[in-house]
């Protein structure tokens, strides 16, 4: 078999591999900002959740195909099979990082914007009560 094709298979199931386990911790641990941003809205936390999967899945794995081919580069021997390997792996990690702290900042500028909405004070102190008239 063709050592370009071994690298390849490698370089795919590792990928692959990387992006459901980071996908999964983003999803698991994102929750928690989620249903807090959200104030305890838990449908929606899961529902905004799987859509920020579904994307960085989308994302990440279609960088990892697109980043899989090198038509200049042709593996002949084991030397450059972990050569490749650690510069594509290299990449897509330092891809999925970058999604990852991405995630995490955009969480938490949510977050922040939920806070400050919740600690608000009305503009105005109210300055009388009314009573609801029996018409209404």
């Amino acid at each position: 078999m063709d050592l370009t094709v071994i690298a390849y298979v490698i370089y795919l199931v590792v990928s692959i591999a990387l992006t459901i386990w980071v996908a999964r911790t983003l999803s698991r641990n994102g929750r928690v900002f989620l249903a807090d941003v959200l104030r305890g809205d838990e449908k929606l936390a899961d529902a905004v959740n799987h859509l920020l999967v579904v994307g960085f899945y989308l994302v990440n794995l279609g960088f990892v195909a697109l980043f899989l081919s090198d038509p200049y580069r042709i593996v002949e021997d084991t030397r450059e099979i972990f050569e490749v390997l650690s510069t594509k792996l290299g990449v897509v990690l330092l891809v999925l990082g970058a999604m990852h702290l991405g995630n995490v900042f955009v969480l938490n500028r949510i977050r922040r914007r939920g806070l400050q909405a919740r600690e608000q004070v009305p503009p105005v102190e109210p300055q009388a009560w009314t009573t609801p008239s029996a018409g209404a």
